[in-house]
């Protein structure tokens, strides 16, 4: 039983940061890649950032490079984003994502298992 458990999450103005976890557990052992993904109001998911978990390859969207990293705690198997210089345009859902079966590392649903989600909001 895969199960992912994001944290983190809240409101901040504009300019701020903000860092999400999100603690894997079960099977962690096939884990191929973990990251990231947002899912704004009335829009569809996006892809966020990724880690593929052996080596430590990051990966990020465009509208995201530069002002988020992604980062892993191999040990405890947990993964982290740390979001600085947040834009009102990056509200939204985020849910952490965890890849077991070799697919686009950027692609979204390229992925098997997902969290609850965790909201992130920035006021301008």
């Amino acid at each position: 039983q895969v199960e992912l458990v994001e944290s983190g999450g809240g409101l901040v103005q504009a300019g701020g940061s903000l860092k999400l976890s999100c603690a894997a557990s079960g099977r962690t052992f096939s884990t191929i890649a973990i990251g990231w993904l947002l899912q704004a109001l009335g829009k569809e998911r996006e892809f966020v950032s990724a880690v593929i978990w052996s080596v430590g390859h990051t990966y990020y969207a465009d509208s995201v490079k530069g002002r988020f990293t992604i980062s892993r705690d191999n040990a405890e198997f947990t993964m982290f984003l740390q979001m600085d210089s947040l834009k009102p345009e990056d509200t939204a859902v985020y849910y952490c994502e965890e890849q077991k079966i070799t697919g686009w590392i950027n692609r979204w649903d390229e992925y098997q298992y997902w969290g609850q989600g965790t909201q992130v909001t920035v006021s301008s």
